[in-house]
């Protein structure tokens, strides 16, 4: 077993649904923002916004916007091979990878954060701070998928809730 440490992270979680539904909630406008973004917009290598339901490339850049927080993910796609894999450059210094494979009636989602600072800083924002974030965002996209509902919060406004990201685990 590898052992745990603070420059990288791995989550997991089948989901009963298939691989083109899985890869069109993560590679799509319109799928990114159905359980886990407020807003997304995907600008390709020539500057033009793809539409809702244009798949990521790599090269594409992206601009992404949750509910309850006013900050904004800027990024760059590194990787998207159109049908199970994609990895992009996240919060600043990092990369985040889904890979997906069939299992049945399910799809193994396994979503790697890596490269991450090991400063004090770093391993409480991005190291913590991710991790958590990720296993609800990844139970949300089960539950979206499987039960077409989502748990996030939506309706109640947390912006003003200085540890509102620590403390809610639905944000």
């Amino acid at each position: 077993m590898k052992a745990l440490s603070f420059d990288s992270f791995t989550k997991k979680i089948y989901i009963k649904t298939d691989l083109e539904k899985m890869y069109w909630a993560w590679c799509t406008t319109e799928g990114i923002t159905s359980w886990f973004l407020s807003k997304a917009t995907y600008t390709s290598h020539n500057g033009k916004t793809k539409a809702p339901e244009d798949r990521i490339s790599a090269g594409d850049d992206y601009t992404w916007e949750w509910h309850n927080w006013d900050g904004q993910e800027k990024g760059k796609i590194t990787q998207a091979n159109g049908k199970d894999f994609i990895e992009i450059t996240f919060a600043n210094v990092c990369k985040v990878s889904v890979s997906l494979k069939k299992y049945g009636a399910y799809v193994l989602l396994t979503l790697k954060q890596y490269n991450i600072p090991t400063d004090d800083d770093s391993k409480l924002n991005i190291h913590y701070g991710c991790s958590n974030g990720w296993t609800f965002w990844l139970a949300n996209l089960k539950a979206y998928l499987e039960h077409g509902i989502v748990l996030n919060e939506t309706e109640n406004d947390l912006r003003n809730e200085p540890l509102a990201g620590f403390e809610f685990v639905n944000m």
